[in-house]
């Protein structure tokens, strides 16, 4: 906690919330599919000989084809992206090993928090992943600074915190209800380490993502209360030493923490099956600088969802949908284009409900440009209190996409 008589200081974002809807960019997914890359892409020189299909680990294209990588984040800057993502949706350890660690299950085994000990603290799935969202977040500082400098217009990079494919909150048996495949704590040790690598490669934000276990982001949000504690300001440890032990003067380094959630058709986050205004209850006391939704559904099944959040937080509201439902004979792999999403979101902006908006799976920097030229001059929405120093997640006050 900051002194008394001390003055706040403000995070630039928090200005740009209070005058206009921010933009944040589409689906990396989606975009690196229209790049033609084959699994041998993915592998490169690094991942050459691993065992298992790497098919779908676009989080490694990071590693393996960065300057691929780099353009994407350069067309949404250029489409009017405030705020781009990290490629770490899958960065941990856990999320991992489904590509490079034999599943018991194919022995007629089964995962279970025996097989995740082994996961955590893995020394290759431990580097892997520091090395995803390390490298992912310089990638990122670097075009978002190139570009911000270039069109006079600061831009922000958001640690992208995303699911796994494991669940807290639901047993995979239905013999056997009160079995969990992991712990909370080994959850939490997995988006620890990632938190860690993804500040120490440069991010301005933390974004913990596509919600659907609310007790998986609750492990999340301890894992960042936990590492902002570790690291105290400026990385120092909490007696205002650095690792050699010399007295530095402390500077504010706090980031913001974002988080968004998915909902399913009956308006619940899926697993945890509760309702926008539920979740917003079992987060808020976070004090994030944004609540929102995003992957999911299409805008217009959203709508409704996002009325409820919005009307319950007191902080700014996000949204980033997919273009719309899935659908294989479509380009993007998804129904709507950049005009339809432009459309939708320019509802949401009328109806006051949003202070950040882009798109989720299926939008491409074309959607995002559409939908950034659509909400210029559109009021955002007003929340109260206004975004001060209570509105950000600090050191200690942190309670217990395709």
């Amino acid at each position: 906690m900051k002194d008394k008589g001390m003055k706040a200081q403000r995070h630039p974002l928090e200005k740009i919330l209070e005058d206009r809807i921010a933009i944040i960019d589409g689906a990396m997914g989606t975009t690196i599919r229209t790049y033609g890359m084959k699994e041998s892409d993915i592998r490169g020189e690094r991942f050459k000989d691993a065992k298992k299909s790497l098919l779908n680990n676009g989080d490694l294209f990071t590693l393996t084809q960065p300057e691929m990588i780099g353009d994407i984040h350069r067309r949404f800057l250029e489409a009017g992206a405030d705020i781009i993502e990290t490629n770490t949706f899958g960065a941990t350890s856990i999320a991992q090993s489904e590509f490079f660690v034999e599943d018991p299950r194919e022995h007629g085994g089964r995962k279970d928090p025996e097989f995740y000990s082994k996961i955590i603290g893995n020394p290759f799935l431990e580097k892997l992943a520091w090395d995803i969202n390390e490298q992912s977040a310089q990638q990122c500082r670097a075009w978002a600074d190139r570009v911000g400098t270039a069109t006079s217009r600061q831009r922000f990079v958001a640690g992208a915190i995303g699911p796994l494919t494991v669940s807290l909150s639901n047993s995979p048996d239905a013999d056997d209800p009160g079995f969990r495949v992991v712990t909370f704590d080994q959850v939490k040790a997995a988006y620890a380490q990632q938190v860690r690598a993804l500040i120490a490669g440069g991010v301005d934000l933390l974004l913990v993502e596509t919600i659907f276990d609310s007790l998986n982001a609750k492990a999340a949000l301890v894992a960042i209360r936990e590492v902002f504690d570790e690291l105290g300001h400026d990385g120092q440890n909490n007696d205002g030493q650095n690792k050699d032990g010399q007295k530095k003067d402390r500077q504010n380094k706090d980031l913001p923490v974002m988080i968004s959630a998915a909902v399913g058709r009956g308006g619940e986050t899926m697993i945890s099956a509760q309702t926008p205004e539920a979740f917003w209850n079992a987060v808020r006391h976070v004090k994030p600088l944004s609540v929102g939704l995003n992957c999911s559904l299409g805008p217009d099944l959203m709508y409704p969802f996002l009325e409820e959040l919005s009307e319950k937080a007191d902080v700014a509201v996000s949204v980033y949908p997919n273009a719309g439902l899935p659908n294989p004979l479509s380009e993007t792999g998804f129904d709507l284009g950049p005009q339809d999403m432009a459309r939708y979101l320019s509802e949401f902006a009328d109806g006051r409900l949003i202070n950040i908006a882009g798109g989720c799976c299926g939008n491409t920097p074309e959607h995002i440009a559409a939908i950034a030229k659509a909400l210029e001059g559109k009021p955002p929405r007003k929340f109260g209190p206004q975004l001060k120093e209570a509105s950000f997640a600090r050191p200690g006050e942190i309670g217990s996409r395709a």
